[in-house]
């Protein structure tokens, strides 16, 4: 059976919100966060981008690095612009990390400040160019390596930075809270082959830097886990679904919703829709698993208790 896959952006970036407080850290429009990396931010902060895209300008030389390209805002083009000058450079390269608008919809505006850059992308539009998987990308003081790392979409790249041992991580991983994906199972391979690429900073698409990828990354995984331990423990409680025989075992079918109002009983209902979506993923690696079974079209049941 097809599960129902979220197309509608805010709800995409749900999870963003939840792990946050209240208040985010201020983040300057252009920092400096090593010598050889400055973040620019997008100039589009709000609910579901956090204080703003993340944009890095990379290298030491005369021509550097440039990963995304935010939304194409004026304010996002205006900083860039006044860092290139300030730095007595040009972008040579884009590398953009994914699909997702906030992240490549500055092309244009990018290509009218430096129109001879070169842009990658993995599966490009026409007029980009293709991002390889294990391919290299150099200038002076970074060498950046791609690494393909699908789940949260399908054209999800990463990039080792060499000289830092540092990981720029796209939308897999954030800098609050946590990140969605399109398919649960493909992004926990590609959380465990990022956990073991650096050992040091991460450098997040949204949010502020991370002091250690790994460590992050781990907690990532673990809170994944977490959540597909709550969905199977529901699935075989006897609380608020009941089976076709009317019964109170665990051996009863469950709606993604019912599901959620026990899992997410501490978060707004409002955010019960959204917070849906990421059940849905979960049950739909339960289901490949061979751990649950679909009934009714929209109900899930334990197929047998697995070994927890």
């Amino acid at each position: 059976m097809r599960l129902f896959r979220p197309a509608s952006y805010p709800f995409a970036k749900f999870q963003r919100i939840k792990g946050m407080t209240s208040q985010l850290a201020h983040l300057p429009e252009v920092e400096r966060l090593s010598p050889a990396c400055i973040r620019i931010l997008g100039g589009n902060p709000g609910q579901f981008t956090l204080q703003g895209t993340n944009t890095y300008l990379v290298g030491t030389g005369p021509r550097r690095l440039l990963i995304d390209t935010g939304e194409g805002r004026p304010s996002w083009l205006a900083a860039l612009k006044r860092v290139l000058q300030e730095e007595e450079a040009t972008v040579q390269t884009a590398l953009l990390t994914h699909m997702h608008h906030d992240h490549i919809r500055g092309v244009p505006q990018l290509l009218e400040l430096v129109p001879d850059a070169a842009v990658y992308k993995c599966d490009p539009p026409t007029g980009q160019l293709n991002i390889m998987d294990g391919q290299a990308f150099q200038v002076d003081g970074a060498t950046l390596t791609a690494v393909h790392t699908p789940g949260h979409t399908s054209d999800h790249m990463v990039f080792i930075f060499r000289e830092e041992d540092a990981l720029f991580t796209g939308d897999n991983i954030l800098g609050h809270g946590t990140a969605v994906f399109e398919d649960l199972g493909i992004y926990l391979r590609s959380l465990a082959k990022m956990e073991g690429l650096v050992s040091g900073r991460a450098y997040p698409g949204h949010g502020p830097a991370l002091p250690d990828a790994r460590a992050k990354i781990s907690e990532y995984i673990s809170h994944r886990h977490q959540r597909e331990l709550q969905v199977i423990e529901t699935l075989g409680s006897a609380q608020g679904a009941s089976s076709a025989s009317g019964d109170a075992t665990g051996d009863r079918a469950w709606t993604p919703m019912e599901l959620v109002k026990v899992i997410y009983r501490d978060v707004p209902e409002s955010l019960h829709l959204p917070a849906s979506y990421g059940v849905i993923q979960i049950l739909r690696k339960l289901e490949e698993e061979d751990k649950i079974v679909s009934e009714k079209g929209d109900k899930w049941r334990l197929k047998s208790r697995p070994n927890l």
